[in-house]
């Protein structure tokens, strides 16, 4: 429980959010316009009649989008609602050209029923979250304030994108039940499994920096203990985890000292700023009533089949959560590994490309990619794109295989780690061809002969009989000088296992 200490008692933090992600589709929700938004393009050129509300037009569901959100709900353990129906919800600004949102009502069933995701609570065990509904609507226009002394402009590119909204669960009937979140930390850990579900199913990109995913953050206060919840506020349109977790800090801190000056809560929406980390009231607050909901007529009912359900079912990829359990369980990876290797879709199946289902190749593999790769991202092949390069100064195309080929040659000890890592160099130096193609090129296969090797031994430990001497009357550490001298005389190319092993040996008779 996240708690703040006040002058008389101490508080509880009490979070409410509502998650929007902007569903991934060609075309929007009720309109065939383009549905990728993109700030960098020319104002309007997005929109059609539809989205603009011209007279006389008629707004079209988008069969895919729903589709995704079925795809969604199945992700995060939902019930999916077999009716649902759209609704106007009522407010007047002017990026909202019908003067409503098509939305779907909140006191009736929407496409995603209640679910849950798993997250590591603040007491570092898992918690499930529970999710009270996820329902379609249409995204609104963008206003820009900052092109005339005096005017204000609308751009209605964005207008009709298809939004997922997802409203996490806070039980008013029964305020102690912890199943929801509790503090800022688990509201970050919230919404980024959110953020995981929707990109791996491949339903959003989810991105808060472009604001494919927004989150509006309800905060409210009441003293530890107390079986009621007082009036909340809700901070709009949150584009950052680290803004959202100092806008719940500091929003708790401004109602608490409201609170214990014997002041009271009003409902209000407030903004958050960036520059000082402050909260300011923005408007006040709508209840449901004042949206006016009521059916679209321009719509009908929306039904959804077990064999819709079903058919959805079978196209989900294994999720994230599923992965990083099959990689500590089936690979022995550590729990780091497997999530920096579970970090985006793409990566993940990168890995298992290049270990191809054999364990031997999991953890050798993995390193390769974490402690190498990952610092030359440039260099991936991480979407599996063939990419062919006409200019030879343009960097190397890392894939999946040659990393396979560099971990089955070392495995074999056909070269060795040294040899790898020079071989792995020329490669983002830009050097073309398989690896071993480069370890013949230059000569880096490793000497496996037992025959050459014990000749370069035995030339080594004739040509130092101090420190032979120095060996045989204790000082061991020395056998690092020797094997030093051996790979010296074979240019690395000896195995340095069985140069170890063939010192020990001669050293000690």
């Amino acid at each position: 429980m996240f708690t703040i200490k006040g002058k008389t008692t101490d508080w509880e933090v009490v979070i409410g959010l509502e998650t929007h992600i902007e569903v991934l589709s060609n075309s929007k929700i009720f309109s065939g316009a383009s549905a990728d938004y993109n700030p960098t393009v020319a104002p309007n050129t997005q929109a059609c009649m539809v989205d603009v509300a011209m007279p006389g037009m008629l707004p079209v569901l988008n069969k895919y989008c729903v589709e995704q959100a079925i795809k969604f709900g199945l992700g995060i353990n939902a019930e999916i609602s077999k009716h649902s129906r759209f609704a106007r919800k009522q407010y007047f600004y002017p990026d909202l050209p019908q003067g409503y949102q098509i939305s779907q009502p909140i006191n009736e069933p929407p496409v995603v029923g209640r679910g849950w995701i798993e997250i590591i609570g603040d007491d570092g065990n898992p918690k499930k979250i529970l999710i009270e509904r996820a329902h379609l609507e249409q995204d609104a226009g963008k206003l820009k304030h900052d092109m005339h002394p005096t005017k204000s402009f609308a751009d209605y590119n964005r207008t009709g994108v298809t939004l997922l909204e997802i409203v996490a669960f806070v039980d008013l009937e029964k305020p102690d039940e912890k199943q929801f979140v509790t503090s800022p930390d688990e509201a970050e850990k919230y919404l980024r499994q959110i953020r995981e579900i929707a990109r791996a199913l491949g339903v959003s990109k989810a991105n808060m920096e472009e604001g494919s995913m927004r989150a509006d953050v309800n905060v409210s206060v009441r003293p530890v203990g107390a079986k009621y919840f007082n009036e909340r506020c809700e901070i709009k349109n949150m584009v950052s985890f680290k803004f959202i977790k100092n806008a719940i800090e500091y929003e708790a801190k401004r109602q608490i000292e409201i609170l214990e000056n014997g002041g009271t809560i009003e409902r209000n929406t407030m903004r958050y700023n960036q520059g000082d980390g402050t909260t300011s009231i923005l408007r006040s607050k709508e209840d449901a009533l004042d949206y006016r909901y009521f059916p679209d007529p321009d719509l009908l009912e929306l039904e959804i089949t077990d064999e819709d359900i079903e058919r959805i079912r079978k196209t989900m990829p294994e999720l994230p959560s599923a992965t990083r359990a099959r990689y500590i369980n089936e690979y022995g990876l550590s729990e780091y590994d497997a999530t920096r290797l579970t970090e985006t879709t793409d990566i993940s199946h990168w890995y298992d490309t290049a270990v191809n289902g054999k364990k031997e190749r999991a953890k050798p593999v993995a390193n390769w990619l974490i402690s190498e790769l990952f610092a030359h991202p440039e260099n991936m092949d991480i979407t599996n794109e063939i990419r062919e390069h006409t200019d030879p100064d343009a960097p190397r195309i890392i894939t999946p295989e040659n990393i396979t080929e560099l971990v089955d040659m070392i495995a074999s000890n056909e070269i060795n780690g040294k040899q790898a890592k020079e071989i792995f160099i020329k490669m983002l130096d830009g050097e073309r061809g398989t690896i071993h193609e480069i370890a013949d090129k230059h000569g880096m296969k490793q000497i496996t002969d037992t025959g050459a090797i014990e000749s370069a031994v035995d030339e080594v430990i004739k040509n130092n009989p101090a420190q032979v001497e120095q060996y045989k009357s204790g000082k061991v550490g020395l056998l690092g000088f020797f094997v030093g001298n051996v790979m010296k005389a074979t240019h690395g190319q000896a195995n340095p296992a069985m140069v170890s092993d063939l010192l020990k040996q001669k050293l000690a008779d």
